[in-house]
């Protein structure tokens, strides 16, 4: 770090030259060993939503634009397993996976010296917070530019109170004043490493906290604090596991909104294969798709008598669309059914056609699809309900069957990301079609969003680089009113019988 100096007693100190780091790192530290969680392996190497727990904190980081660097610090006896996941999961910003120190202390000395000289930001991440967001990353080396010291916390909820031995209340501070420290924590090399250079010569020195020894040692040096999240949770204890698990399923993510340009740019010359797109959300992307160039072969029960049940519908559907193409990059499914009634009053017929076009066929599609998805690295869309978290009465058989696409969207991004093939999942909330004012009646439009709105949205994650995501799709703040539009006599008649096209 730049410092202040005089060239005599008389001289005005010279104004610090402006912070030019050469790149910045982010150190993953994987030190912990699962003590508490009662486990035979590190922590860190635990599975939570089908992949190890440091390589979803690593994915945050290598997409991160602002991190040019990755260094792993890994618990000792660790380090080849640690590499393997990093292997496997093509992390290129990954430079150096080592093995870390005994103490805390020791294992940021190391990583320090991993780093090297120059000037250099530095983010300091536990390896077992795997949801930080690409938010905080950003924040904290944004913040770098004004301060050289950057910790991440959030407000406490609860109230803090300060114990003696015997465990009576000693103190309770005012909370406003007080927050919840979590990673990363992020600094100008220099101020670390001048920090750690003045704790050597303390006897008493033990760190567990990065920012803690700039406090202690630097006293001089703010600390600028950034808001973190509830849901940058550290998994420490056998029930942060359950919370983690949990709070990947629901975690939505936002694609990007282009011009139009760039959408042109993208969609010109790629087939798009829509299953339910004779109506509805279906028939307003194929309409989206076709503006831009794309190719799109819509299908459907009552316009092409497709069945997304039936293997064989299926597979003659994707048969026609390569042949006139030569190539299949998005496979869309939005085909539906919403029966609702308690489920001991549906007669079987019922309830295995729901089970069949709900799940069979995005499972059926899924499986022809993949063949011609492996060609052009492209991209399975499938469609579920915001009654997926939980089961609600009345269309037990619809939210149950919405939530399994949810975990078939998981399962496949984990199968197919070594085929280069991504497979994503729309949660839109209520939405204007005929076949909610069949299920539901009428409702305040104020209240329901806009097909073509979905529509958008499934455009955008089409030509994104998300995979085994879930996409909220909101109404935002003074969105227009949708007006549904009315189904040609056919399309009545197929609604009658409770099939979605969308």
């Amino acid at each position: 770090m730049t410092q202040d100096h005089t060239t005599g007693p008389d001289a005005a100190p010279e104004t610090p030259a402006p912070w030019r780091p050469s790149r910045t790192v982010a150190v993953v530290l994987a030190g912990g060993t699962g003590t508490r969680l009662g486990l035979g392996i590190p922590k860190q190497l635990l599975k939570i939503a089908g992949k190890p727990i440091i390589e979803h904190t690593l994915a945050v980081f290598e997409a991160a634009p602002e991190i040019d660097e990755i260094i792993v610090l890994m618990a000792t006896g660790h380090v080849d397993q640690a590499q393997q996941i990093v292997d496997k999961a093509g992390f290129r910003k990954v430079s150096k996976v080592i093995e870390g120190g005994d103490t805390r202390n020791a294992t940021t000395r190391i990583a320090l010296d991993a780093v090297g000289e120059g000037d250099v930001n530095i983010l300091f991440h536990d390896a077992v917070r795997p949801l930080v967001s690409a938010r905080i990353v950003r924040e904290c080396v944004n913040a770098l530019w004004t301060y050289s010291a950057v910790d991440v916390a959030i407000p406490s909820a609860d109230t803090i109170i300060q114990v003696d031995e015997n465990d009576c209340i000693t103190d309770i501070p005012v909370r406003a004043t007080l927050r919840r420290g979590q990673t990363p924590q992020a600094f100008r090399s220099g101020t670390i490493r001048e920090a750690y250079r003045r704790a050597e010569g303390d006897p008493d020195f033990a760190a567990t906290d990065d920012c803690g020894v700039v406090l202690r040692y630097l006293p001089g040096t703010p600390i600028k604090v950034i808001d973190g999240s509830d849901e940058n949770i550290k998994v420490t204890h056998p029930v942060d596991v359950h919370l983690a698990d949990k709070l990947f399923q629901l975690a939505a993510a936002q694609a990007p909104r282009l011009t139009d340009r760039g959408y042109a740019e993208e969609l010109a010359g790629r087939t798009v294969v829509i299953f339910g797109g004779s109506y509805g959300i279906g028939h307003d992307l194929a309409e989206l798709a076709r503006r831009y160039g794309a190719q799109v072969f819509p299908f459907s029960r009552s316009s092409t008598g497709t069945h997304v049940e039936r293997a064989e519908d299926v597979e003659a559907a994707l048969k026609t669309a390569f042949e006139a193409t030569g190539r299949i990059d998005h496979v869309v499914v939005t085909a539906g059914i919403l029966e609702k009634g308690a489920l001991t009053d549906m007669d079987q017929e019922t309830m295995d056609r729901v089970l069949q076009v709900n799940f069979v066929g995005p499972v059926i599609a899924a499986r022809q699809s993949l063949p011609y998805l492996q060609q052009t690295k492209g991209q399975l869309l499938l469609y579920t309900s915001s009654s997926y978290t939980r089961g609600r009465a009345q269309y037990a058989l619809y939210s149950s069957t919405k939530a399994a696409l949810v975990n078939l969207t998981q399962a496949l991004a984990d199968e197919w990301a070594e085929f280069g093939v991504r497979v994503n999942c729309i949660n839109p909330e209520r939405t204007a079609t005929p076949m909610r004012t069949k299920a539901f009646g009428e409702e305040p439009e104020h209240t329901l969003l806009a097909a073509e709105t979905v529509a958008q949205s499934s455009l955008d994650v089409l030509i994104s680089d998300l995979t085994g995501q879930v996409i909220d799709v909101r109404r935002a703040p003074g969105e227009p009113t949708p007006v549904p539009a009315q189904p040609t006599a056919a399309e009545a008649d197929r609604l009658a019988g409770g099939v979605a096209a969308g």
